[in-house]
């Protein structure tokens, strides 16, 4: 069951509007990370059912928070959305084959999000 997301964005501004979107809006329990450091400290406490990772950040990119995460055993099976600016296919099927069940491009509608986000936690191979 999905209740709890993690999501990790730079941009304070997206992480205001994830909340809205995710929180108000879809009804999810969030813990908000500013960086891939801070999800690597917070998220095996938060124990989430779904990551959401942006993909440029500094210090840390999506792919490489990702690796992070996948080394701790609590948080190895873990589903993870990247999010990001790309639009281009091939970027798109790269992330994919990192381990994401999908990918979620910026701009996103905000009242759409939770939808989007539900139907890609359903249609993943474990669901």
């Amino acid at each position: 069951m999905l209740n709890k997301i993690l999501c990790v964005d730079d941009a304070t501004d997206i992480r205001a509007v994830l909340q809205i979107a995710l929180e108000m809006i879809g009804g999810f329990e969030l813990c908000l990370c500013a960086s891939g450091k801070e999800a690597v400290e917070k998220a095996p406490n938060f124990k989430p059912d779904l990551i959401v990772l942006d993909v440029l950040m500094p210090e840390m990119s999506g792919p490489e928070t990702l690796k992070a995460l996948r080394e701790m055993d609590q948080l190895a099976e873990i589903p993870v959305i990247f999010m990001t600016g790309q639009n281009q296919l091939n970027e798109i099927e790269a992330l994919t084959q990192q381990g994401s069940i999908g990918v979620i491009t910026k701009p996103f509608q905000p009242t759409e999000l939770a939808n989007q986000i539900k139907a890609l936690w359903t249609q993943r191979p474990e669901a």
